[in-house]
């Protein structure tokens, strides 16, 4: 064989090889198991850009491709995508110019899994003198059956929010309806626009916006603004004018207004941080979402999920997939909304807390802050000017003051007088020989001195010092006590917990800042509650109901299906405890708190009086406490702490709401 034969059948061979070569580098099913990788990564532009046919592409713009697969996705809440080859190996082929292979898809949408095989078509094509597998591409890919120029349509079916009622069964925050005010444009008089405007406290700009919407004729009702169904004064006046009407309109709705607004929240348009927070949740930019209080603790369980049908939209819709709605759970609390509400009531708008305990059962009866606000006004439509109104207000009504801890001043002492008693430290019946009004430590305080507010000029025992509220018995009771044994005997009562034990989250109550009283001055003041022991005001009418209770302390619950059970076993003797109640009867009928007398109630209890300032010197905010119950009938241990009772007309005000409190209580069939 010559030269040249032996190196043309070379090259031959050359060739040969490298053709095999290149032909295993583009088989179809490599070609699929890439695109369906890239396909699970969602990558819509690399699968259009690099493995569509030359007739798709000519059927398909990238818009029809990439932003349509985009769009569907986000509308239908796709999540879980998984596309999969469902064939193995490589197929027989027998050089075919195209193949079929088959692929299944599955993913989650709003209205749950959607799953369908698929064959796919590839095609061989040669692109810049390379020769490589394409797929021919359609809408079908997308959804089944999905044609090049049909509509995906999605419906939704609306579930029920979970309602929450009182232990009577009444609503605290429930499915309602408000009155849609509206106007059909031309039955109405422009000239009236301006008054619609006053009555509605809103503007003629909004109304006009609402009027000059694409799809607004002449002859059709336009929502304007939701109201009150009980408005009855504005419904009167918007009534009076032609061209406005009224449409039933479902909302969530709050019987008790202002009362329990800071328990129940309220619930809103999610926004776009609260979108994101909860993204794969089931959530949609239309979505309604809690926003304080219960509503936005228990979202989980109130919220329900709605129904969604996904479907082509044709004139018989073929349906894709579909969920029924779940309506959210409600929940039943141990509060007693007429209670709360007399309570919010007998504030009369001062700044300040009251709690309620069920000393045998732990049920938390009422938790109100005041000043407050309408949940209502939020639902309806809060305008932004009267929002700044209610930040920008001295008295903080948008504060939950029921949530957090304060100085309890003397409201302490019976408490103190119980750990003192505990630890074999404090004789009930032993003197202490006081004089004038002041007593210090001299220089281990820095000359700062205790200041008692009544010189009974005797001796003082523990009966007369809770009486008159001896700040000074109580303050060397404290020393005698000691560090250890303080913090200890508090500790017993939850004082410094990391957590108070409650289904609402409540501030814990804590001992001082940083755990210790190792200033002898601080252990003092910590003993008529200064200092910087701080407490909530549950946490006291609980601890008040141990006493009641002969010593066991039983754990508060807010929910019906919490079980009720005892907290702390035994905070004190049952000797002590009687003792205890026996001098706050005292404090009532001949001591600080007589504004509390009552031919009605034999209500026992202890006034306080905590001084917040900065320097020994200065003169501070007094906020005025007082906690109480009935020794009659001892359903109930309330707690109250008013601020700045200096300009509240002092601890007697505060005493007198209690009073009216059980009064209002009492007359409407207390439980």
């Amino acid at each position: 064989m010559g030269k040249k034969s032996i190196l043309a059948s070379f090259l031959f061979i050359l060739l040969f090889i490298s053709v095999g070569c290149s032909d295993d580098s583009v088989q179809p099913e490599s070609r699929l198991n890439d695109y369906v990788k890239l396909w699970n990564k969602q990558d819509f532009e690399e699968m259009y850009t690099d493995y569509l046919s030359a007739s798709t592409k000519e059927s398909y713009k990238s818009e029809d491709f990439i932003d349509r697969y985009e769009k569907v996705y986000s509308d239908l809440g796709i999540t879980d995508l998984k596309v999969e080859t469902a064939f193995e190996g490589e197929q027989d082929r027998e050089d075919k110019e195209q193949v079929t292979l088959p692929i299944k898809v599955k993913m989650n949408s709003i209205a749950g899994e959607i799953e369908f095989d698929k064959d796919v078509e590839l095609k061989k094509e040669t692109r810049d003198e390379e020769e490589n597998w394409y797929i021919n591409w359609d809408t079908t890919f997308i959804l089944p059956d999905l044609q090049k120029d049909e509509k995906i349509g999605i419906k939704s079916t609306k579930a029920q929010r979970g309602e929450i009622f009182d232990r009577n069964g009444k609503g605290l925050a429930i499915n309602g309806t408000a009155q849609q005010v509206g106007i059909v444009p031309e039955q109405f008089d422009d000239t009236k626009k301006a008054e619609v405007a006053k009555i509605l406290d809103n503007t003629t700009e909004y109304i006009d916006k609402q009027l000059n919407q694409s799809w607004v004729e002449p002859s059709l009702f336009v929502p304007i603004q939701k109201i009150a169904k009980d408005d009855k004064e504005r419904i009167e006046q918007l009534n009076a004018i032609d061209g406005v009407q009224f449409s039933e309109t479902a909302v969530r709705e709050y019987p008790y207004k202002e009362s329990a607004a800071h328990l129940t929240g309220y619930v809103g348009t999610i926004t776009a941080e609260e979108l994101e927070k909860h993204e794969d949740k089931g959530y949609s930019a239309s979505s309604v979402i809690g926003k304080r209080g219960l509503e936005e603790l228990l979202e989980e369980q109130l919220r329900g999920k709605d129904g969604y049908t996904i479907y082509i939209d044709r004139e018989e819709p073929a349906v894709i997939a579909e969920t029924e709605p779940e309506d959210g759970q409600s929940v039943t609390l141990m509060v007693d909304a007429d209670l709360q509400k007399t309570a919010y009531t007998n504030m009369k708008g001062v700044a300040g807390t009251f709690s309620a305990v069920q000393p045998e059962t732990g049920d938390v009866l009422a938790l109100v802050s005041s000043p407050s606000f309408d949940p209502n006004d939020f639902i309806l439509g809060m305008s932004a000017e009267n929002y700044k109104k209610l930040e920008e207000n001295a008295k903080q009504p948008l504060l939950n003051r029921f949530a957090a801890t304060f100085s309890p001043g003397s409201s302490i002492k019976p408490l103190i007088a119980m750990i003192g008693l505990n630890a074999g430290t404090l004789d009930p019946n032993k003197t202490i020989d006081i004089s004038g009004l002041k007593w210090s430590k001299g220089e281990e305080w820095g000359n700062a001195s205790i200041t008692r507010v009544t010189d009974p000029k005797r001796p003082v025992d523990l009966e007369a010092a809770l009486q008159y509220s001896d700040n000074i018995y109580f303050a060397q009771t404290a020393l005698a006590i000691g560090e250890d044994k303080l913090i200890s005997g508090l500790k017993d009562l939850g004082v410094g917990e990391e957590k108070f034990p409650l289904e609402y989250p409540i501030r814990a109550s804590q001992i001082s800042n940083d755990g210790k009283l190792t200033s002898s001055k601080l252990l003092a003041d910590t003993g008529y509650g200064q200092g910087e022991v701080l407490m909530s005001l549950v946490h006291l009418a609980s601890l008040y109901g141990g006493i009641v209770q002969d010593g066991t302390l039983m754990k508060p619950r807010l929910f019906e299906t919490t079980e009720a059970a005892v907290w702390k076993e035994s905070i004190t003797s049952s000797d002590n405890a009687a003792l205890l109640k026996k001098d706050m009867r005292k404090v009532v009928t001949d001591g600080t708190a007589t504004a509390a007398k009552s031919d009605q109630f034999a209500l026992a209890g202890k006034t306080g009086t905590a001084e917040l300032k900065k320097s020994q010197d200065e003169k501070g905010q007094e906020n005025g406490l007082f906690v109480a119950y009935d020794q009659n009938n001892p359903n109930a241990v309330m707690s109250i702490l008013v601020e700045n009772v200096q300009d509240e007309g002092g601890g007697k005000a505060v005493q007198k709401m209690v009073l009216q409190t059980f009064e209002k209580w009492e007359a409407e069939g207390r439980n």
